[in-house]
């Protein structure tokens, strides 16, 4: 087996390649040779030792593959040795060969590149439960989404639209913003030229059901103030780092606004297998048709980790960034 190394705190170009031993398959489990894998941010938090793994699992960085079934354990039916896979880790991603829970696992949809499925799943099924399992948009209502050319963000804006859900998206430039506009945005902010609050105050009046946040930090008041009455803001990260300001707790209490605060690597086995159920059932064949589509920025060869971890951390890319074992 090969894996990504890396040193806690080291810079990106630090991490390596090394060879380990293989990996056996406990009953309940499959092993999936890994083609490609996704690299997002809780990545490049756990290199710099602010995100370590959860309990038990394993150090190596990585939450999502995409590949082929190499081995099945006895207790295992629902895949076979030659299923091409792609799905959930809680670690070990960035490795050749991964054990994986056969229900965080899905079917790769027909046609599609391994480079494309390993892209699919944190921000699809991120999104999908910021959305529907969380704050449960319903068609004809509106959201704002931040962060709209990320993956996550990305994801969320088609999933919007295949809803019937209108949504506002906030990036840093024009050409992010047309991505946006391409994926379903009919509201297009420019952060760095425009404060959100006041285009959307203008735009629409009656406000959001529901804000999706990436940064915190100074978002947090005009996030409430685009609430609809009884909105929901869902933040999943915390760009603008760990302090938000000052609650106006009066604001809030107007709105009668909820709060809600979500991660999904952490969560536990059965609400991911329930996550992903809802998820393949609802959306899985809309990838076949191209309903919904991954948005992948660029595939990066295993010796191209570090750069790709430079560019997620520079905020420099529209889409899924996915490395390939070639």
């Amino acid at each position: 087996m090969q894996f990504v190394d890396f040193e806690k705190g080291c810079a990106p170009r630090a991490l390596s390649i090394r060879h380990g031993s293989l990996l056996t398959t406990p009953e309940n489990f499959v092993k999936v040779k890994v083609n490609a894998f996704g690299v997002n941010r809780a990545d490049t938090l756990q290199r710099q030792g602010h995100y370590p793994p959860p309990p038990g699992e394993s150090e190596i960085l990585g939450l999502e593959v995409a590949g082929i079934v190499d081995d099945v354990g006895e207790k295992v039916s629902q895949w076979k040795v030659g299923d091409k896979v792609f799905g959930l880790v809680a670690g070990g991603g960035y490795a050749s060969e991964v054990v994986v829970n056969p229900t965080h696992l899905m079917r790769i949809p027909e046609g599609m590149a391994f480079s494309t499925a390993a892209g699919l799943a944190e921000v699809f099924l991120t999104a999908f439960q910021c959305l529907r399992t969380i704050a449960h948009v319903k068609p004809a209502e509106k959201v704002l989404i931040h962060g709209g050319a990320s993956g996550v963000g990305l994801a969320a804006l088609q999933l919007c639209r295949h809803w019937g859900v209108e949504a506002a998206a906030t990036a840093s430039s024009s050409q992010k913003l047309a991505m946006c506009q391409e994926n379903g945005a009919s509201v297009l902010i420019n952060y760095k030229e425009s404060c959100f609050a006041t285009v959307l105050g203008e735009r629409w009046p009656s406000g959001v059901a529901m804000v999706l946040d990436m940064v915190g930090g100074d978002y947090l008041n005009r996030n409430i103030k685009v609430l609809a009455r009884d909105g929901m803001i869902v933040q999943l990260a915390m760009l603008a780092g760990r302090f938000a300001d000052k609650l106006d707790m009066g604001l809030l209490l107007q709105k009668r606004a909820t709060l809600q605060g979500t991660t999904l690597r952490n969560r536990d086995d059965s609400y991911k297998t329930a996550l992903i159920e809802a998820f393949s059932t609802a959306c899985l064949d809309a990838f076949t048709c191209n309903e919904l589509h991954v948005n992948i920025d660029t595939v990066y060869g295993i010796d191209q980790v570090g750069i790709a971890h430079e560019r997620l951390e520079n905020n420099d890319t529209m889409g899924k960034i996915v490395v390939e074992w070639k």
